[in-house]
């Protein structure tokens, strides 16, 4: 029983936020946010035994998943007229703008493929950048199965690393049951990230907009 309470306590918070975020018109968030919370509370339901507090969930139910459905039909008319477009800027030394922050209303558990195109995917920072966004899609609430890598090949020093990086990542994607494609292209110069939720995401500098690391020299002191 404390587990259910616990459970319905977390559906109760969700939908808490999911009520606000459609007040304040942020549609597609607040999808998310009605997806998670209604799974929650269908998890309460099965584990409830009294007919009293299963048809007041029942209800709450019906209610939330007619507005969900309200809500992701005005969301589709919204994208396929175009109207549905958020520009960010990002300035300099900015903070809370992580993959987790920028992604996620866009990241729903109807999304199983991703498409990123960034021709800068190379150097140990920019791999680990990839990494990061990766691991964003499989913690969920997307069944992401497959993500697309179009970059350019860095045909210095450090194409080594590039590859064995890469391969890593892919080797890392496969336990979690993800493919990872890689293609190569010379003549990429567009950054974009593409969703088959229907989500299309220009990103001017790709997913490498963190600062650089700073490495810094070890200085050698006498004791």
């Amino acid at each position: 029983m404390a587990a259910l309470s616990l459970v319905e306590n977390a559906a109760v918070g969700v939908l808490r936020r999911a009520v606000e975020l459609d007040g304040n018109g942020r549609y597609q968030e607040s999808l998310v946010c009605y997806q998670e919370g209604i799974e929650l509370l269908l998890q309460v339901l099965r584990g409830t035994k009294e007919d009293g507090k299963k048809a007041h969930y029942r209800q709450k139910l019906s209610s939330y998943m007619d507005r969900a459905e309200e809500i992701k039909q005005h969301v589709v008319k919204e994208k396929e007229e175009g109207k549905y477009h958020k520009q960010i800027k990002i300035l300099e030394n900015a903070t809370g703008y992580s993959y987790e922050n920028l992604f996620k209303p866009y990241v729903d558990e109807t999304l199983t493929e991703v498409w990123v195109e960034d021709p800068y995917i190379r150097y140990v920072h920019q791999l680990y950048n990839f990494l990061r966004f990766c691991e964003m899609l499989v913690k969920g609430p997307s069944k992401v199965r497959k993500i697309n890598l179009l970059t350019s090949m860095d045909e210095e020093n450090g194409k080594a690393q590039q590859t064995s990086g890469l391969q890593e990542i892919k080797s890392s994607l496969q336990d979690y049951g993800v493919m990872l494609e890689v293609t190569f292209s010379s003549s990429i110069h567009d950054r974009e990230i593409r969703f088959n939720n229907g989500w299309m995401i220009k990103i001017g500098r790709g997913l490498d907009y963190f600062k650089k690391p700073q490495v810094r020299e070890a200085k050698h002191e006498k004791i």
